[in-house]
């Protein structure tokens, strides 16, 4: 195996969903090298034969960090260790492409952004929905919809198989609305450019398969300081529903814009990843009147048909982990939106378990 020696030397850790679409990111982009690739799992084995089989396998993560001393680690592994292998990687000088979210506690997310900025190392979070054509399009017409805005979203997944037994062990450090919840508050902190000031959630253990005290099914609630409010709502399991999982929906004083995913959003898709982020069509409601009180103009749909699959999706954040390395962006803000986001997703975890409202 030969590295270029102006590449990005990257430590792939984690060998799931998206530890295999950022791993093969690396191997089809200009500009990286892969050093090796960790799980404890089967997965590492999987995932090497699909991308040629010649790179190095460890189980052990500080092993292969010691060995491969890397330029950049990509951390796609389960959240309980987002923060302590993210530390270590900083500790050792390398820059880190992280899954959101940032680590399971905001306390542990202000430690790996401390460590970044000591290390003085590039931090980037796999916020995908920022690097997605047609969503930055949905925040825009949201926008032009006026002040205060009310936003209902959801993604709700029928798991079953493979899919159900990563939720029940993502379940083990975070719940589903913390989990997704983080991209969709970053979404409608976007939207509104305004703080959000209170949170209310509620939330349902609907099977035994999860420890006692958690849940798989919750919605937040979310008011922002300048009187826009938010839901969110994510269940995980094989009794989820399949009717209205996917809802995303804005509404202003000046009409409504909302994602129309027909294909995405149809039965059997809720367990497909590529359909999480499909928007297809965005359709844009004036509510202008006429004299007469009848709408001015006709609802517009803003087509989206030659939107990025999921792989491509993974491959523009990883264009954008290279760009950031190699021109030194400043990445102050891109970090505390995430420990922003992590914050409000665990107030809303705090008032699903105390029943009570969380003043931010």
């Amino acid at each position: 195996m030969s590295l270029s020696t102006n590449s990005l030397r990257v430590l792939v850790v984690g060998c799931g969903n998206m530890g295999s679409s950022h791993a093969i990111a690396y191997k089809t982009l200009d500009g990286f090298d892969i050093c090796g690739i960790v799980s404890t799992g089967n997965s590492k084995v999987v995932l090497n034969e699909r991308l040629g089989g010649e790179y190095p396998l460890f189980t052990d993560y500080a092993t292969a960090l010691a060995e491969t001393k890397p330029d950049a680690v990509c951390i796609s592994t389960y959240p309980d260790t987002h923060e302590s292998f993210a530390i270590q990687a900083f500790e050792q000088g390398c820059h880190v492409f992280m899954e959101k979210p940032i680590a399971d506690t905001v306390a542990g997310a202000k430690r790996v952004v401390a460590a970044a900025e000591k290390a003085g190392k590039k931090l980037v979070i796999g916020y995908i929905l920022r690097h997605h054509p047609s969503w930055e399009k949905f925040v825009e017409v949201a926008r032009e919809m006026g002040k205060p805005l009310v936003m209902r979203m959801n993604l709700n997944q029928q798991s079953h198989g493979m899919m159900w037994t990563v939720h029940r062990n993502l379940m083990k450090s975070l719940s589903p609305i913390v989990d997704c919840g983080v991209h969709y508050i970053d979404v409608m902190c976007q939207m509104t450019r305004s703080k959000p000031v209170q949170v209310n959630a509620i939330g349902a253990r609907l099977t035994n398969d999860i420890p006692a005290g958690n849940y798989n099914y919750g919605q937040l609630q979310i008011r922002f300081e300048d009187g826009s409010v938010g839901w969110y709502e994510a269940g995980w399991g094989p009794m989820m529903s399949e009717t209205a999982f996917f809802v995303k929906d804005v509404i202003g004083p000046n009409g409504c814009v909302s994602i129309v995913a027909k294909n995405a959003g149809a039965a059997g898709k809720s367990d497909n990843v590529d359909s999480h982020t499909k928007t297809e069509s965005l359709r844009v409601h004036r509510a202008a009147l006429t004299a007469d009180d009848q709408f001015a103009e006709a609802d517009t749909w803003i087509d989206m048909q030659d939107e990025p699959d999921h792989q491509e999706l993974c491959n523009r954040e990883q264009r954008y982990f290279l760009k950031a390395v190699q021109e030194n962006l400043d990445l102050t803000d891109h970090m505390q939106d995430a420990v922003s986001s992590l914050e409000v997703a665990f107030a809303c975890d705090e008032s699903v378990r105390t029943g009570q409202p969380v003043y931010l």
